[in-house]
């Protein structure tokens, strides 16, 4: 019997070897179709029967609520995980530090640039939604006023108090507790940072089962908005997303590409091209994720070593969101301009703060983006935290632009973090750009697994493999 199992083994068919697993495929790809179906049936019953639209609107604020159920659970999880990343991304050294250090200030610039476009063209002033703050305004009715009601107000009544309530705040502040007593125990938080993990998981699973209705909502949302407010309503949300296009274009070209110059200089038009079918496959799937494998393989064949790709990529993924950061910060302010509630200066630069800690939880899972926009909104103003229903309907439409802005972003800080540590062949980088080192395809035919899936949320950074393989 034995001699019969080698002899099978050794002459058995290729052909009938079995075949490996099929890979699950990501039908979230159909949401985008079905939203842009969902907008404009919206727009249609908004303009020709404007009161049926209105009557839709506790379609759009359903779906809001459903979001809001969910901004607790995703900013303890990605909080507590994310210092425990800059945790690990500090042991290996001056590579983990210079870029966790450049991705803090590219985000804070990202948010910052968001307020300055948004305080010059002031999306949705035209828009006077006052109906919508009505759910909100009782929301906030008792909300405690003054510096020190509003710092003791941070601090929940017991640990657990502040996913009951809901205030994103006091969640906040446990996450930040609990993040950094998990630091302090060393290996011995090892165990619960994995089982925070396997909950985000778990919360983020029940966050794409909430944006398959996301259609649905669009279609409240824009049906009312459009029922209230005339074409007034579009002309609104295409200013702000033209608006976003062009701040993102700017910040790539002008910010990343001038930094990109005077550190390593390099061409950015160069580099972009360079990556033009990843940005191909970006706008096709509406994620910088999908592209995640191919920019490990080519920032290693453009000349940058293992250990910086290794830990630079999947660090960037996580925490150098600046398409995300400039998102955030401009929808927050067309929401409560659209409203009839504008923020005023020092709200703006809390919101920033909030979001330059909160937007780290919004990288690779669909809607987390939206979830981040609330939990700002719910934080500062409770009240605008309805308008996150006007975004629903053009969300998707902008998510390009967050992911190609994500994407163009972790390419640049690849590069400069490899020129910082002299860890780049300058040569090899002028001969793959100028096109006579192509990259060979053939590398990517075994699939993802060549160069690692697509990190989770709180993935250890120091365990990327190619920083093992040298």
């Amino acid at each position: 019997m034995a001699g019969t199992g080698s002899e099978a083994a050794a002459g058995a068919d290729p052909s009938s070897a079995p075949a490996p697993a099929p890979r699950r495929r990501d039908r979230t790809h159909y949401l985008y179709p079905a939203v842009v179906v969902a907008v404009v049936l919206g727009i249609t019953v908004g303009l020709i029967w404007p009161d049926v639209g209105k009557e839709l609107k506790p379609i759009g604020d359903g779906f809001v609520n459903l979001i809001k159920m969910l901004i607790s659970p995703i900013i303890f999880c990605t909080i507590v995980l994310g210092i425990g990343s800059v945790r690990k991304a500090a042991k290996v050294g001056a590579v983990g530090g210079l870029a966790l250090g450049y991705f803090m200030v590219m985000s804070t610039v990202a948010l910052g640039i968001g307020l300055l476009v948004g305080n010059l063209i002031h999306p949705g002033t035209d828009l006077d939604l006052n109906a919508h703050k009505d759910a909100g305004a009782k929301q906030a009715a008792g909300a405690s006023e003054g510096l020190g009601d509003f710092l003791l107000g941070i601090i929940p009544k017991t640990l657990v108090s502040a996913f009951t309530e809901g205030s994103v705040l006091q969640t906040l502040f446990v996450a930040l507790l609990v993040g950094f007593a998990l630091q302090a125990l060393g290996r011995a938080g090892e165990p619960v940072l994995r089982g925070i993990g396997h909950i985000q998981r778990l919360v983020f699973r029940i966050l794409a089962m909430v944006m398959w209705a996301a259609p649905v909502g669009a279609f409240g949302a824009i049906s009312a908005v459009v029922g209230a407010t005339g074409i007034d309503a579009l002309k609104a949300l295409g200013i702000i997303m033209v608006a976003f296009y062009i701040t993102c274009a700017l910040f790539v070209v002008v910010v990343l590409g001038t930094i990109l110059r005077l550190v390593a200089g390099v061409n950015l038009f160069k580099l972009l091209k360079y990556l033009a079918r990843e940005f191909l496959l970006i706008v096709s799937s509406s994620s910088s994720e999908t592209a995640l494998p191919r920019l490990i393989a080519k920032m290693e064949h453009l000349g940058v070593s293992k250990p910086v790709v290794g830990i630079t990529v999947p660090t960037g993924y996580s925490f150098n969101l600046d398409g995300t950061a400039i998102y955030l910060t401009m929808a927050s302010l067309f929401i409560a301009n659209a409203m009839g509630d504008p923020l005023n200066i020092g709200e703006q630069i809390a919101l920033l703060g909030f979001m330059i800690i909160a937007s780290k939880g919004a990288a690779g899972v669909t809607g987390a983006g939206l979830a981040t926009l609330a939990g700002g909104l719910q934080s500062h103003r409770p009240e605008l935290v309805d308008g996150v229903g006007l975004i629903v309907g053009i969300d998707r439409f902008m998510s390009e632009a967050r992911a190609l802005t994500n994407f163009a972003g972790n390419a640049v800080a690849t590069v400069l973090v490899g020129t910082w540590t002299k860890e780049i062949d300058k040569e090899r980088v002028e001969l793959v750009l100028s096109g006579k080192l192509p990259f060979d395809e053939r590398m990517l035919e075994e699939g993802d697994e060549a160069h690692g899936s697509v990190p989770e949320q709180g993935r250890e950074v120091g365990d990327a493999k190619p920083v093992e393989a040298r």
